[in-house]
């Protein structure tokens, strides 16, 4: 389970439990002969047989066709559909070698798919479990106005993990659950950077929302990075 420091209305903060337990499908795939399914790696090709490679071997695409009616240099029968399990990403170049320095660099584009702009890639860094906690901002949102506005891709349940949090937390679930909306975090001092869970990680702008039901409760932390906007005419 990983750990959050997050602030509460009175703006004191504690050190909680987040955890994501995605549910599970009741359906379980099988094959023909009734042995569980599985996800494997196949190994497509090696750059030796690719076709930048190839092109460059017999000059250009003309001549590469020419030997693939002759014979197969753009298979490899001994290695291309084999199983392989351990893998690591790597960059090349141009050349085909492996870069070892790499510069990211994000593109912008218009609506129409045209480059609008180029820029270095800035690495956030994480903010859930730093000396400044995510900050209750005391913006709330209804919850019938909040999913027509956000669409939240992930979610997480926060938890105690001492009695002390476990009365911090509820009362946090208690006032969100009494009101029926959903309050906006953020990190920063002001509460108005966005939550980034690990470093050079997505952005998100976050939301708790909290239930109760006699002395249980049920915070959860919605993010999104996604807003509904209406369609103008």
């Amino acid at each position: 389970m990983r750990s959050l420091n997050i602030s509460n209305e009175k703006k004191r903060d504690a050190v909680v439990g987040m955890d994501s337990s995605p549910k599970r499908s009741a359906i379980n795939y099988a094959l023909s002969d009734g042995s569980e399914k599985k996800s494997v790696k196949i190994l497509k090709g090696l750059l030796e047989v690719s076709e930048d490679f190839l092109v460059g071997k017999y000059g250009d695409l003309m001549a590469l066709g020419e030997e693939i009616i002759k014979g197969d240099p753009e298979i490899d029968m001994e290695k291309t559909g084999k199983f392989i399990s351990k893998t690591k990403k790597l960059y090349i170049g141009k050349d085909n070698k492996v870069a070892y320095r790499v510069n990211l660099v994000e593109v912008l584009k218009n609506p129409d798919g045209t480059e609008k702009m180029r820029r270095d890639m800035i690495k956030s860094e994480s903010n859930i479990l730093g000396e400044i906690p995510l900050q209750w901002t005391g913006k709330r949102f209804p919850k019938d106005q909040a999913i027509r506005k956000f669409v939240f891709t992930r979610k997480y349940q926060i938890k105690h993990v001492n009695g002390l949090t476990y009365d911090y937390l509820y009362e946090m679930a208690k006032s969100l659950h009494e009101s029926n909306s959903l309050m906006f975090v953020g990190g920063g001092k002001k509460g108005t950077d966005p939550v980034v869970l690990t470093s050079g990680g997505v952005p998100y702008r976050g939301f708790l929302e909290g239930r109760i039901e006699g002395d249980k409760y049920c915070l959860i932390l919605h993010l999104t990075n996604l807003e509904l906007k209406g369609v103008t005419q």
